[in-house]
Order: structure tokens, then sequence, then C-alpha cells
């Protein structure tokens, strides 16, 4: 095909790949020793690396500890990050969205990137993206069953706060060339939505100041900001609190996109090991409900797992009895991870119009019970099943 012939076909199709499909990870930074309110709270060289280390099986057929194949790395060392940069883009990942912890007195877990990603050799092999994670911090690493909730970082913060927020993301992170964009415009999430509002006192305070975080980025000779919300139908976290109603909220805040982060913020899981199949099915039957309900694009997620008793304290009896106290997901194989993928990858070429995008939980939610990266058991099947679907 000529030149000019190459410039004709793009011009009528706009989209060289009009069924590609892009694949983002979310990735949470608690792995690295040093972080400042860490060393605070938990001495000098903890990471939740601890957890998952000091994790038991703490009922018949229970598999911990998990044990990662690449060893209990630091991952805000560069070298490390690139290692897994490599073996994420190796694999099918285009993106990592960062859980990106912002409170009124500054940042937290920001490591992983600042001195991880960003300093990386290999950046350049895939994107990164932040999702605002705007939840109450509380002390879980770990949890004493029946303690009073003990909130150390408040996940509502001050309009001040938020302006300080935005002029970082402009001059610091949207500009990077590896800086995950939709239609040109940065990919920017919010985890917890009543948290939001909270911070603003109304909606409608809440939009002007969304609004205005547009402004600062068209400002910077960037065509938008594609703002996205997490949804939920159930809550996890202590302190978690769900809107009234989340497609009216969507509207009124005018979100470009919604997503979910896990499958447990949908699906009750009704037994101590509840099969992976039945939490898949019943996710599926809500991302069907609310495919269309949005009046925006619904990113669906693939969820590897679910098991957070490594962050129950491990003296404790476990029973059901809320997070970190809960029932998980057993089967959860890398064939049926595969299996789903395949599910999701189907349902969404179905779609005639994009963007086509999908998340996975998680990287590396090792105390969480749902990773990517490598352990002992599976090696890299995990990263192999998605290969297997999205670089066919």
């Amino acid at each position: 095909m000529t030149l000019l012939a190459l410039l004709f076909a793009m011009t009528i199709h706009p989209n060289p790949q009009p069924d590609k499909i892009t694949v983002a990870s979310y990735y949470f930074g608690n792995y690295h020793p040093g972080d400042p309110r860490n060393v605070k709270a938990k001495g000098a060289g903890w990471s939740e690396w601890e957890l998952v280390k000091n994790a038991r099986p703490r009922f018949l057929g229970h598999h911990q500890p998990n044990v990662p194949l690449w060893g209990y790395t630091d991952e805000s060392d560069p070298k490390v990050m690139a290692k897994k940069i490599d073996a994420a883009a190796d694999h099918g990942i285009d993106a990592f969205i960062f859980d990106w912890y912002y409170y009124d007195d500054g940042p937290f877990l920001d490591r992983p990137i600042e001195r991880g990603f960003l300093k990386a050799r290999n950046n350049k092999r895939m994107k990164f993206g932040l999702m605002w994670a705007n939840h109450d911090w509380t002390d879980i690493h770990p949890y004493r069953r029946g303690a009073p909730h003990r909130l150390q970082y408040p996940g509502r913060f001050t309009p001040e706060t938020f302006d300080k927020v935005g002029d970082l993301l402009v001059k610091h992170y949207f500009g990077h060339p590896s800086y995950w964009k939709i239609d040109g415009k940065p990919y920017f999430s919010f985890y917890e939505l009543s948290k939001l509002v909270e911070s603003f006192g109304s909606v409608q305070a809440t939009r002007t100041a969304l609004d205005r975080l547009r402004a600062k980025v068209v400002a910077a000779h960037m065509p938008g900001l594609h703002l996205n919300a997490v949804v939920w139908g159930q809550t996890i976290l202590p302190g978690e609190r769900q809107p009234a109603d989340n497609v009216k909220l969507i509207k009124d805040l005018g979100f470009d996109s919604v997503t979910s982060y896990v499958w447990i913020h949908h699906v009750g899981l009704p037994d101590q090991q509840t099969d992976y199949n039945y939490v898949r099915d019943a996710y599926f039957k809500y991302w069907k409900s609310v495919d269309h309900q949005f009046g925006v694009p619904y990113f669906p997620n693939v969820t590897m797992g679910w098991d957070s008793s490594p962050r129950a304290d491990q003296r404790d009896e476990f029973a059901n009895v809320g997070y970190p106290f809960m029932n998980t997901i057993s089967g959860n194989t890398p064939e049926r991870f595969r299996e789903a993928l395949e599910m999701t990858k189907q349902h969404l070429l179905k779609h005639k119009d994009g963007p086509r995008i999908l998340n996975i939980n998680c990287w590396n939610e090792w105390t969480e019970g749902s990773y990517l990266e490598p352990d002992t058991v599976h090696g890299l099947k995990y990263l192999e099943a998605i290969k297997s679907i999205f670089r066919t």
C-alpha cells in the first residue's frame, strides 16, 4: 500500500485496530520499605510483605502463605519495577492503574510511582494511570477481630487540597509520555464517590471543582480530561459508603466512564470458600444490567481471586464477621481466570462503539489474594492466560 493510500484508509477508518482491547491492571503500592507514614506507624523496615510472610492456613483446604516467585522485592527500586513492566508488557497488559493516595497532609505510598515506575529504564513499554484511592485509611495491617477501627488518614479532603492535587496532576503526571490517555485525554479515576462529594459539601460544588480541574488540563494544551468513577454495589473496607443513586450522581458530576475495582463490590460470597465461577457469573449479570445504564462507557473488571485473611490477625479465630475476616474465593485457577478473560473479551467485541477497555484486579493485591505477579505454585500462568487471550 502506498503512503497516500494508507493515509486515505486511516482517514476513513481513524482507528486502525477497531477490535483492539486495552487491558489495564490495578496496582497497589504497599510493598516497599521507607514510606514515611509506614515508618512512623510500623518501623523503618516494614512493608505489607510482612503480612504475606506471616499468613497461615485458617480453615481446611485454605492455601496460605502465598510465596512470591520473585521474592519479597522492593517495588520502589526502578530495577525491580522494570522487571514488572517487562513482564506486564510481554503478557498483554497495556497499563498499570496505580492506587494513588493523597491526603490533606500530603501523599502516601507514592514511591512505587515516583522512584519505581517513573525512573524505570523501560517505562515507555506501557502506560500508567492514577486512581485516587480517596477512602479512609484504617489500621488493618493486621486487624484484631472485634477491635475498634482506628482511623489513621481520612479520605475526605479540603477544596484547597483538591486544587493542590490538580496542579500536581497537570504539571507532574498528565504530561508524561507514558501517562495513559483515552482519545488524547489523561485518564483519572476516583475510588469513592461518597467521599468525593463529602469533601465539597454538595454535588454542585463537586461538579464545579471537577470542571475546574478539566479547565486546568485544557489550559495545559491537552484536549481534555477523561474522568472515570469506580462504582460499587456493596461496601468492603471499613468506613466505605456508597451513594444512594450512582446513575444520577455519575450524570450530575459529568464523568466520562465508570468501572469496578473488584468483583465482590457487586457479588456476595455466601461460602467460606465461594467458587470462582459462581462469583464470575454473578458479576456478569451485574455487568449486563448496567452496561447501558450510566449513559457513559462501562469498563468491566476481571478479578483474579479474593482472600483477605493475611490482613486478619493470625492469632484470632477466623470467621465471616467483616473485613478482613470474611469469606474467600476458591477454585480461581489460571484456566478459570483465562475463561473469564475470554468471556469478557467476547462481550466487549459485541460493542459497536469504543473504547474497549477492561481492568484486572490486581497486579499485586497479595494480602487480598488477587495478584498476577508469579508465585511459587502457579508461576507465570496467570500472566500467560492474559497473553493467550489478548496477544493472539
